[in-house]
């Protein structure tokens, strides 16, 4: 495999395939993940994807208007107008890669209703949409010949330099170099820096982490969504995702004593967007002195159920709920970032050459807090932006020949020694504590003086660069990164 390519992407979610397909095919990518290429937060969404296509009663200026009201009035307009008004291409053109949404008895793309949307059109997949959608634009990118794929690399440093980029991946826990013109950061979420979480076991902000140690600008760290409805089992890091959607079919909220309690707190009820829920929820707690909340969808016809979450339904039936007979039990945790590496409207970051597309990145379209089903969205309209702002590069600029791109050097020190055990737990620990939906500014406070003492000893240490090494230091990044902007 050749170590010098046009274009490297970290990251295979929505945001790092859809970069990869819109790439000019005379171009060399080269697209790395973590581990699996199925492992990313992309998979794992589940209620599908916004977008005014083909409306009979939306328009762009609802949906426009829907997203800023979600996000606080704080979005970025110019990124926003582009969301909204290039959504209809996308929904096209992941159609035409084969993605299958689910239709109605009259076969018209079905559209459902979420939190925080005055108009049904969240395009889904069932209850698996971002399963879906990875799954069609991987086996797109599989088919491009001017694509390699490494699995289990682990972008543990990286450069700029004369040419462009020069990066450290270690392939199987072997280091090697890779260089390019342009890189693209599409590397998700921060969630793993919480004791509880939606996303999946790599997202731990290190594509973040690497840009912030270039010398990108990070935006708005701390502006962090908790989602208010996953399933509380009270000991699994993991959680699993009761979709927005199971409110947008119909869903109630109760509390430990079995009664409804959102008209106390906002208008829309259970449609209310998601900080708003989540603010409820726990706010409801402290006033009962209790975490026992439920979602109740038992009121509806059993077998819609099954048809329209049979994930959901399969899943909780594993864990000794019947959704369509038992109430479910819920509590937020940690979901989604709005913040992250700042880009333009072009998803380039403040460094030439480097781009940042999906969760990982901040381009303002979210605002203060994101309006469900915008994030996929979000990762395949900017991660065409990136693509095509680097193929008008490509085509007017004077370019390096490939085998003489720059590598730069990194060291591995013989006598370096692993990591502290327990490093990544203590995290989490201080940011659940600290920074949780309602802020606690005491623990924030000492959190940010000991984040700031184990950013300072990984980065200062002799340790082995590795696994352990890459995830504990981007998690102790993003918790100071986090803290210093609430504090």
């Amino acid at each position: 495999m050749s170590k010098n390519y046009d274009v490297i992407i970290a990251g295979t979610g929505a945001g790092g395939l859809y970069s990869a397909i819109n790439l000019p095919q005379n171009l060399k990518v080269l697209l790395i993940t973590k581990r699996e290429l199925i492992l990313c937060n992309s998979a794992l969404a589940q209620g599908g994807i916004a977008a005014v296509y083909k409306p009979e009663d939306d328009s762009t200026r609802l949906h426009t208007n829907d997203t800023l009201i979600a996000g606080g009035f704080k979005n970025n307009p110019d990124s926003l107008k582009i969301l909204v008004n290039e959504a209809a291409h996308e929904i096209e053109k992941i159609i035409s890669l084969g993605v299958d949404f689910d239709k109605d008895e009259n076969g018209n793309l079905h559209r459902t209703l979420e939190g925080g949307h005055s108009r049904r059109r969240i395009f889904h997949h069932k209850d698996s949409t971002g399963f879906e959608i990875t799954t069609k634009l991987q086996e797109a990118v599989k088919k491009m010949p001017n694509v390699d794929i490494l699995e289990n690399a682990l972008l543990c440093r990286i450069k700029k330099t004369s040419t462009g980029f020069s990066a450290d991946i270690s392939v199987n826990d072997i280091h090697e170099t890779f260089n390019s013109r342009y890189f693209i950061m599409a590397t998700g979420g921060i969630g793993r820096v919480y004791d509880y979480t939606t996303n999946s076991a790599i997202a731990t902000g290190d594509g973040i982490t690497l840009a912030y140690e270039m010398g990108a600008n990070i935006k708005n760290l701390s502006l962090i969504q908790f989602h208010p409805t996953a399933f509380n089992n009270k000991h699994t890091r993991e959680c699993f995702l009761i979709s927005e959607a199971v409110r947008g079919e119909g869903a109630y909220l109760r509390n430990k004593d079995g009664e409804r309690f959102m008209q106390n707190y906002d208008e829309r009820l259970e449609l209310a967007p998601r900080d708003v829920v989540s603010h409820a929820i726990v706010t409801e707690g402290r006033r009962l002195d209790s975490d026992e909340f439920y979602l109740d969808i038992t009121h509806k016809d059993p077998e819609f159920l099954k048809n329209r979450f049979p994930m959901i339904y399969k899943y909780l039936l594993s864990q000794g709920i019947d959704m369509t007979k038992d109430m479910i039990p819920i509590y937020p945790c940690q979901h989604y970032l709005m913040g992250g590496i700042n880009v333009n409207t072009r998803a380039m970051t403040t460094i030439d050459g480097l781009y940042a597309v999906g969760e990982c990145s901040h381009t303002g379209v979210h605002g203060n807090n994101r309006l469900a089903s915008n994030s996929l969205l979000e990762a395949l309209v900017f991660g065409r932006q990136a693509a095509e702002d680097i193929a008008s590069r490509m085509e007017t600029g004077a370019q390096t020949p490939l085998d003489e791109l720059e590598s730069a050097d990194f060291p591995i020190n013989a006598d370096a020694v692993p990591i502290p055990q327990g490093i990544r737990t203590e995290i989490r620990h201080i940011m659940q504590r600290s920074y949780f939906v309602i802020p606690n500014m005491q623990e924030a406070l000492a959190g940010f003086e000991r984040i700031s003492e184990i950013k300072r000893m990984l980065e200062d240490g002799n340790f082995v660069i590795d696994h352990n090494y890459v995830e504990a230091k981007s998690l102790a990044t993003v918790a100071y990164l986090i803290l210093k902007e609430v504090i």
